[in-house]
């Protein structure tokens, strides 16, 4: 009996040997298998990944291989402008017939899974969602543009399918084709900006399942009711294993449905949130750039790249907002409430476009999901789906006693305000004694609500 030619497994946000369910349906075949990543980052388009997730890429693609090494394969790292050249000139030296992948529903992703189906014999997977795009519509056939109604008919649906046990063992071939080495890439940043984020993340496999069971162990049960609370471990800190699919949300969903409390429910929902958002960009592919609204796309956003970099390096001189942008730079990641206040600092306190503030979390953010990016800072402006009405501006002091009344986010992030009381660490400005290395705010916020709302009247004259 003859072998079976070879089939490529092509790795891509889905790092992960469980529930993958490429691999296993190659695994199932009896066929050699050859895994492959491939690195083109001219073929995202404008959005080749940014400088933080480079960061995670490598560590993960090195577990990965570790992983592998384990099942006795090997993890093949071809780079090029093209994926579908690198496919081609594999099949060409392995005498592989056929390419498995797991699907993705960005918009250049979208265009290149087209190519290859074309070019080559080939078949995908949904790997990536809980359920895939097109798997409710509203009554009219057309795609949700709001979430509650999307969520509704999600549940209808019942629970997403089990995940996908882990192949125990699959085939190898008796040679595998050369591989590139992932240092070649320069994936590390060249200067060590990045020196704190081991002291946050672990990430490899093992630090998704440690993360995962710490969730559901100590914050799933309480997550409704702390989540919002930037000084606690309310929130799940998984999103950057989703994005690299160390983690797949079915195992989450699974998982975490264990717990039947309000905190379940309520994650839950933030898992549909996550779909809903790649739906969105699916249905919608402009929105990666332009927004939803399309009367938005004349709002006379203001171009002041001064007050941007003050943004950027925490130093508005509103210390919820400051804290924020530096546990950004510090750890790659920034707590989802605070996202949300320094989104509306940017966008309506300073009326600078939401494109450049998803411009700056795409480098900077480890969990920087195009999908989910697009569609949060579409939120914060106002002019996507299921957004925050433009008029509806956060308050950064009010915002930040409420959810920090002690301080204790803004002590950990703003070193200069730490000795300030809990009374005035919200208003610096108003203390005794202001610190003299802390700024001034940069623009006052009651005015600058009035500026906004001006300059959403005048493009619905």
């Amino acid at each position: 009996m003859s072998t079976p030619a070879p089939i490529l497994v092509w790795f891509r946000n889905d790092l992960r040997l469980h529930d993958h369910p490429a691999l296993r349906a190659a695994a199932d075949s009896n066929a050699s298998i050859i895994p492959v990543y491939l690195h083109c980052p001219e073929s995202e388009g404008a959005w080749p990944q940014g400088s933080a997730s480079n960061w995670w890429l490598h560590h993960a693609l090195q577990d990965l291989a570790t992983q592998l090494e384990k099942k006795g394969s090997q993890l093949i790292l071809r780079s090029g402008k093209d994926p579908l050249v690198l496919l081609q000139n594999l099949c060409q030296e392995t005498g592989a017939h056929h390419i498995y992948w797991n699907r993705r529903y960005e918009p250049e992703a979208i265009q290149t899974d087209t190519r290859i189906k074309t070019a080559l014999p080939g078949k995908s997977f949904p790997g990536d969602m809980l359920w895939e795009p097109h798997a409710v519509h509203t009554q009219s056939g057309g795609p949700y543009k709001v979430f509650s109604p999307y969520y509704k008919a999600l549940q209808q649906k019942g629970e997403p399918p089990e995940p996908l046990p882990e192949a125990r063992s699959w085939q190898h071939p008796q040679t595998f084709p050369p591989s590139e080495s992932l240092t070649q890439w320069a994936l590390l940043p060249q200067t060590p900006w990045d020196s704190a984020f081991l002291d946050h993340w672990t990430p490899t496999l093992q630090g998704a399942k440690t993360q995962l069971n710490l969730f559901l162990d100590e914050s799933v049960a309480h997550y409704k009711t702390l989540r919002d609370s930037p000084s606690k471990s309310g929130t799940s800190r998984l999103s950057p294993y989703f994005h690299f699919g160390q983690l797949s949300p079915r195992t989450v969903w699974h998982e975490a449905g264990n717990d039947e409390s309000n905190g379940h429910e309520a994650y839950i929902r933030q898992l549909v949130w996550r779909d809903f958002a790649k739906q969105l960009l699916f249905h919608f592919p402009h929105t990666d750039t332009q927004p939803l609204q399309e009367k938005y796309a004349s709002f006379p956003w203001l171009k002041n790249p001064d007050a941007l970099k003050k943004w950027q390096q925490g130093q508005t001189g509103y210390p919820l907002i400051d804290a924020g942008m530096r546990e950004l730079w510090t750890t790659g990641w920034m707590h989802n409430r605070v996202r949300m206040v320094v989104a509306s600092f940017l966008v309506k306190d300073l009326l600078i476009s939401w494109q450049a503030g998803a411009a700056w979390f795409w480098d900077t953010l480890v969990d920087a999901d195009l999908a989910n990016n697009s569609f949060g800072w579409q939120w914060a402006g106002g002019c996507g789906a299921d957004a925050a009405p433009y008029f509806r501006v956060f308050n950064p002091i009010l915002q930040s006693k409420k959810f920090d009344p002690q301080g204790t986010y803004i002590r950990k992030w703003v070193p200069e305000l730490r000795s300030l009381s809990d009374a005035h660490i919200h208003e610096p400005w108003n203390a005794p004694s202001p610190p003299a290395t802390y700024p001034a705010p940069m623009v006052n916020h009651a005015e600058a609500r009035d500026r906004a709302l001006d300059a959403l009247a005048s493009i619905k004259k």
